[in-house]
């Protein structure tokens, strides 16, 4: 799995544009929490680029960057959780979940409605 880093507001609106023509995943994750740690692994090993390659997939380190994490909260009207992964689909989150509800089959349905 190939992440880019979410780390800038402007990353956060370049996202914006790109789930206009893609899907976008964050998965905002916090590096102190062993929940968070295995719900990144589960991801990461579900993960199938060939299921998945139209969709590009970002990573936030919540407690390096946590004005960036409230800016995702707010600018996709989600209550902050850790962790927790996003569908941005054409500027808009249409699916969010977190800690153990995480599930790739889920985000992958999600890509595909």
């Amino acid at each position: 799995m190939n992440w880019n880093r979410l780390d800038s507001i402007e990353t956060l609106d370049k996202i914006i544009e790109e789930s206009k023509t893609n899907p976008v995943v964050i998965f905002k994750h916090s590096t102190s929490c062993s929940i968070s740690a295995m719900a990144l692994n589960r991801l990461e090993r579900s993960w199938k680029e060939n299921e998945m390659n139209e969709v590009k997939a970002y990573y936030l380190d919540l407690i390096s960057y946590r004005d960036i994490s409230n800016a995702v909260a707010e600018k996709f009207r989600v209550m902050h959780q850790s962790p927790q992964v996003l569908l941005i689909k054409n500027g808009e989150c249409v699916y969010d979940e977190s800690h153990m509800g995480i599930s790739y089959q889920n985000l992958k349905s999600g890509v595909a409605a």
